[in-house]
This record gives structure tokens, sequence and C-alpha cells, in this order.
């Protein structure tokens, strides 16, 4: 079951062309959808403003080997190990579904342009990957969504409380759950298999063409401005807000530092 390309089967009512071309419309909404955000909140030109403005403050210059240093450290630490999360059911449930999500487009997408013509010469841990890939996600989103947000663990609110900055986490969730479910049925060989795979279709779509008002982008802001702060701490340039003090105290009480969920 787990073994055989899903996406080959879509041959059966549907030529190979049609996946490959669905894929590139994909793509082309993702660096549209990521460029429109850029543009239209002006995110790049405010990164690079701050940038010059914290070079500026500096006390000392960051020369090019500790910078090359600072942005591998950035790499590894804040983007490949998601060391910004301060708590650590909440980076456990990002990475879960970052390098699940990462597994799943990458598999999809070699599936789709080598292999979709005939299942028969598709290495076995492709599907097997995907598959497990999707579960990854499907595990540390519905984690994150149910029981780790800060209006749901913080405020006590009910998980099913959508807010406009949900849409990237619930479209792909949706999605994803989709692709298991149309997986299953497929090789299952459920009549109704086609329809999930349309619902699929859809839900991606609406994924990847929803970029501007997602934030799906972030991802790749992210990295940049982790590796943006610690340059500008290593020149010793202050930040936009004073670091926290470690027993902050108001009117003379002292008083506990916020969890970070």
């Amino acid at each position: 079951m787990f073994e055989v390309n899903p996406f080959s089967e879509v041959s059966t009512f549907a030529p190979p062309v049609f996946m490959q071309t669905y894929l590139v419309v994909m793509v082309v909404f993702v660096a549209g959808g990521t460029l429109y955000d850029i543009l239209h909140k002006g995110s790049a030109k405010y990164f690079f403003q701050n940038w010059r403005t914290e070079k500026k403050r500096g006390v000392r210059t960051v020369g090019t080997g500790e910078t090359l240093s600072l942005v591998a450290r950035s790499i590894v630490v804040d983007a490949a190990m998601s060391g910004e999360f301060c708590n650590l059911r909440r980076r456990l449930a990002h990475l879960f579904t970052m390098y699940g999500f990462l597994i799943y487009v990458v598999t999809t997408t070699i599936m789709v342009f080598v292999y979709a013509e005939n299942s028969s010469i598709t290495p076995v841990i492709l599907p097997i990957l995907w598959y497990l890939g999707s579960l990854f996600v499907c595990f540390g989103g519905y984690w994150f969504w149910f029981f780790i947000r800060a209006d749901v663990a913080a405020e006590g609110n009910s998980s099913f409380r959508v807010m406009h900055a949900d849409l990237f986490i619930l479209a792909l969730l949706v999605s994803v759950t989709l692709g298991l479910v149309w997986g299953c049925a497929q090789a299952a060989g459920a009549s109704w298999s086609n329809v999930v795979f349309i619902l699929y279709l859809i839900a991606t779509a609406v994924l990847f063409g929803t970029i501007p008002w997602s934030k799906f982008s972030h991802m790749f802001f992210k990295p940049a401005a982790a590796i943006q702060k610690r340059v500008a701490d290593a020149g010793g340039s202050r930040s936009n807000l004073p670091p926290p003090a470690d027993k902050p105290e108001i009117f003379g009480r002292t008083r506990r530092l916020p969890r970070h969920y």
C-alpha cells in the first residue's frame, strides 16, 4: 500500500503532464505570491533599511569571516533547529511540520516529474517517505493547533476559533490530510478516491494561492532576520527593544517572565 507511487495511478484518468503542469503552476503561485508580499508590505525595503541602521549603531565592524560564521550558525540553529522557539513543545511541533513538509514536497516533485508514467520503476523509498512526511506534517500541525497555540493554551479559547493568521496552517493541514486520505483510498481501490483527489487539488491550490494573505512567505524572511540579528548583536548595536531582565521588577515587586508558547 505505502510502496506504490500514488501519482502514477492518476494517469488512468489524466495524463502525467496534467500533474506536472499543476506543480509548475503551484511554483508560480509561490514565487508570485512571495514577490507580491515583498512589494505590497515593503518587507525587503524594511529589512535592508533596518540592516543599515543597525550597522551604523554598531560599535565595531564585523569582519567577513565572522559574518560567514554567524550566517552558518543562523542556518544551523535558527533555521534548521528552530532555535527561536523557547518552548520545547512548540519547537518540536514546528520541526515535525517543517521537515515533514520538505520531505512531502520533494518526494511529490520527484514522483510526479520522474516516475509518474511508470509506477513499477519508482524506488520504494519515495512513496514511503511521501506518506511519512505527510504524517509528520499532520502530527506537528494538529499538535500545534489543538494544544500549543497561545490563544488556546494560555487564554483558554476554543481550538476551533479561527483568525486570519491561521490561514496557512489550516490550509496546509487540510491539503496534506486530503492527500493522505486520497493515497490510502486509492491504494485500497475505493471508488470515491477520485473525488478526494479533486478536493486535494483544490485545497493545495488554496494553500499556495493565498500566500499574499498567509504566513507562508515568512519562512523566507525568518532566516534572513535571524542572520541580521546575530550580525547586529556581534557589532554591538542596540536592538529596537531593550533586552529583558532576568528578574524584572514592577513597583518593587519581582514578577515572573511570561511563558512563550
